[in-house]
């Protein structure tokens, strides 16, 4: 049947062989069919248009050591993260979030008071961006699992992974690899350096920045997988290539200091972590003394559709990118 993916009689592939995480979104992928969806698979979030409103609709999931681990992180730190990453994505899409479905997962060992305080973390986070939980599921299971799906609402111009143009610059909100940098640390059992860990253990959603970002951006996307990740897809959907100036990335000195005490690169931390939900933007030239007052200038995007790393005036082509949960 037209439409539906069929797999009877098929070899069966491993995930990783055909492009991962992304490679999985782009065979789901399928246009809809109702004319009011204006956005669909592909974007940090889907964005439809049941009547005069565009409402944007995403959704995260975070899995118990995956996303979090309860070695280190609080049931309330863990929902304030569940929260964040949903307000990340709808801010990507220079919307604010409204409305929030909140489904969990408990494992049989699971107490009261783990819920209690996941659910404190869901109703402060919520609280500061104005965003209400209106419902949601309860099961059980092996792990621990959080999901929220999240409704919010654009009132200004959308800001596409698609929207790209050549000779854009492209921009960095904030400083990025804290997360990644916080998590080895938490993993390696390292003392100190308790403002990177809490980089990994409580990251903020850029919504404010993003509503400003949003007059002035062609494209916009949050940093959950990585700059080089966010930059790949921008230029995937856009149909074209960048540049990644590797000097210019916004990196902090505790972050520095946190990777030579781990023996790794903070440039690594930075382009292929993640989740430190600062937001990657594309502008047009005209704009950049106005980007300046958002972010971090870190590259360009060009013709064609490849991406390169370039330091010291020398380029390598970008062969992997951020993080993908099969690759």
């Amino acid at each position: 049947m037209r439409g539906i993916l069929r797999f009877e009689g098929a070899v069966k592939m491993k995930i990783k062989s055909i492009g991962g995480e992304q490679g999985l979104i782009q065979m789901i992928k399928r246009r809809p069919r109702n004319r009011a969806v204006l956005v669909g698979i592909g974007d940090d979030a889907a964005v439809v248009r049941p009547g005069r409103k565009k409402l944007v609709l995403t959704t995260d999931l975070l899995v118990e050591d995956d996303h979090f681990s309860l070695k280190w992180s609080s049931p309330e730190q863990v929902g304030k993260k569940a929260v964040e990453a949903n307000v990340s994505d709808v801010a990507a899409m220079n919307a604010k979030p409204l409305y929030a479905l909140v489904s969990v997962c408990l494992k049989k060992s699971a107490t009261v008071e783990f819920v209690r305080g996941l659910y404190k973390g869901i109703y402060s986070a919520g609280k500061k961006y104005g965003v209400d939980v209106i419902g949601g599921d309860f099961t059980h299971g092996e792990k621990a699992v959080v999901n929220i799906a999240m409704v919010g609402e654009a009132s200004g111009r959308l800001c596409l992974r698609s929207n790209a143009k050549n000779g854009d610059l492209i921009f960095v909100s904030g400083n990025i690899g804290g997360s990644t940098a916080g998590l080895e640390l938490l993993r390696k059992g390292k003392r100190g350096f308790a403002n990177v860990k809490k980089m990994h253990l409580e990251p903020k959603a850029q919504l404010g920045k993003a509503l400003k970002i949003g007059s002035i951006a062609n494209a916009m996307e949050d940093v959950s997988d990585g700059l080089a990740s966010e930059v790949k897809n921008i230029c995937r959907e856009s149909g074209k290539g960048a540049e990644i100036f590797l000097e210019k990335i916004p990196i902090s000195g505790e972050v520095k200091k946190a990777a030579k005490v781990l023996e790794k690169s903070a440039v690594d931390f930075a382009l292929f972590g993640g989740e430190d939900f600062e937001l990657v933007f594309t502008v047009p030239r005209k704009n950049r003394k106005r980007a300046e007052r958002l972010g971090t200038e870190v590259g360009k995007i060009t013709k064609g559709k490849k991406i390169y790393l370039v330091e010291n005036g020398k380029k390598a082509l970008l062969e992997k990118a951020g993080y993908d949960h099969f690759a």
